[in-house]
């Protein structure tokens, strides 16, 4: 693992909850069944984001609910392990939830969530957090903590009191079609940055075309924020503050498992942005995190500064970013 580098830290408000992960060749029918071929049980949620920026060196910290029993435990050994920190203590009340993904035999993955603590944040808590922040903190924020009846209005006021030195980071999610309007537009007004996969993106804008998407979604920002549309193996488009649109072209690969590449691509621009890079070379190296993770198995399999720099090969990207080439 590599060691804490001078930069801003990563929180993250939103949730660490189990994954479930089970491999089959493709979607059952409705009514049937299908036999996996794998099955797997780690850390999932938020968990990919956080993993993804300490790997390449930056200070990530868990702001969310973890809570009593195997799941929780799993929560928090898995934390332990990757050197990333928890603001909140344990609940008592209840056990962490947890995601069913589908990862089918192309690499698309599909998810079926049940929340548990992590779904009832208290306004004691979000006092917690906001007392234990820093000046420069990166506040990453998932649509899946909005999309929650007690956390989503607890969250949207929580993001419009954060100080104008803390950057905030807000990933829509899946569910972003389910967030109530009275929720959501607060926290798009105080964005400073958003990374939407393409769906997501047309979700919230009714365009197909990633690059008109990313257009609009800049318009619902306040001045100076930014907007990434993640386009998979097609890399991402960047509208960078005040620039138009450009697509970052992203890196070929033979996909084995997209399960938390998209993380794996918030984290690492979110890591190399706080370590002082400009968004277009984050994004270039946030590409090719993404690309490196979904040529491994698991949820959680974003490279460490090494195993980037030898993904990237000659590419002057890695002397850009670490000030190394591979050996």
């Amino acid at each position: 693992m590599s060691g804490r580098e001078p930069g801003r830290r990563l929180v993250l408000a939103g949730n660490v909850i189990a994954d479930l992960v089970i491999e089959i060749p493709e979607l059952p029918e409705r009514g049937s069944d299908v036999i996996g071929s794998r099955t797997e049980l780690t850390a999932g949620g938020g968990f990919n984001t956080l993993v993804a920026a300490r790997r390449l060196g930056t200070e990530a910290v868990f702001a969310g609910l973890h809570g009593t029993g195997p799941y929780g435990d799993l929560v928090r050994e898995s934390l332990a392990a990757e050197d990333i920190g928890t603001l909140l203590p344990v609940r008592e009340d209840g056990d962490t939830g947890f995601t069913v993904a589908l990862v089918d035999g192309g690499g698309e993955r599909t998810f079926v969530t049940s929340f548990g603590v992590d779904a009832r944040l208290t306004e004691a808590e979000v006092a917690t957090v906001a007392a234990r922040l820093g000046p420069g903190d990166l506040v990453q924020l998932s649509g899946y903590g909005l999309v929650m009846p007690v956390n989503g209005p607890l969250l949207s006021r929580f993001t419009t009191e954060l100080p104008a030195d803390m950057t905030v980071c807000f990933d829509p999610a899946p569910l972003v079609a389910d967030i109530p309007e009275k929720v959501i537009a607060p926290v798009l007004a105080r964005t400073d940055w958003l990374s939407a996969n393409a769906r997501e993106a047309r979700l919230m804008t009714g365009h197909d075309d990633p690059r008109t998407a990313a257009t609009a979604l800049r318009e619902r920002l306040a001045p100076g924020a930014g907007v990434l549309v993640r386009a998979d193996k097609d890399g991402c488009w960047l509208a960078a503050p005040g620039e138009p649109p450009v697509r970052v072209p992203g890196f070929p690969v033979k996909a084995v498992d997209s399960n938390g590449a998209g993380d794996a691509h918030v984290g690492a621009f979110l890591a190399l942005l706080g370590q002082g890079h400009d968004p277009l070379t984050a994004a270039r190296g946030a590409n090719a995190a993404a690309a490196f993770a979904v040529t491994r198995r698991g949820p959680a399999t974003a490279p460490g500064r090494a195993e980037l720099i030898s993904f990237l090969g000659e590419d002057p990207l890695a002397e850009r970013l670490f000030g190394a080439t591979p050996s």
